[in-house]
């Protein structure tokens, strides 16, 4: 295995494997990748190293703890300067209703997905974020009806 960025088919199977099972020991995906726990272990390391593994987290359900509605907002901005586009982004990464945030080309400027526990809460969330933000021109909102697929697995 090269020093630089490649990923073998070994560092593939590893990846697909942790994440279906991030807890999954080096002798498990040893004993199915045919390689020992070591070099499972020292490739895990080296791919947190490069980049491949950005995090390692539990996966919550939102209605278990109480955020059961989700909403898709689109947010168009009044001036698009650099300052201003880093200065949404670091207010929606600070938001923990906010679990995902993307700068997007066509209407929107960027798209946010949201969670809340009910519609009050996402009101005291768009008075927070967009509201009171005088560079949001305006934002459109869609009421997730169900969850049918939610993931953050990436084909490898």
């Amino acid at each position: 295995m090269s020093d630089d960025t490649s990923l073998d088919e070994f560092d593939r199977e590893i990846l697909r494997r942790l994440q279906v099972d991030a807890r999954a020991t080096g002798e498990e995906i040893g004993a199915a990748v045919h390689l020992s726990a070591a070099a499972v272990q020292r490739r895990i390391k080296r791919l947190r190293a490069i980049g491949a593994i950005t995090a390692e987290v539990a996966i919550v359900d939102p209605a278990l703890v109480g955020q059961a509605m989700s909403f898709i907002v689109g947010v168009e901005l009044e001036r698009e300067r650099a300052d201003m586009l880093d200065a949404f982004r670091r207010a929606a990464r600070a938001d923990p209703n906010v679990q995902q945030c993307y700068y997007v080309t066509g209407v929107a400027d960027f798209i946010l997905i949201v969670v809340a526990r009910d519609m009050a809460d996402f009101e005291a969330f768009t008075r927070r974020l967009l509201f009171d933000n005088s560079n949001i021109r305006r934002f459109t909102t869609s009421v997730v009806m169900s969850r049918d697929k939610v993931g953050n697995v990436v084909p490898v």
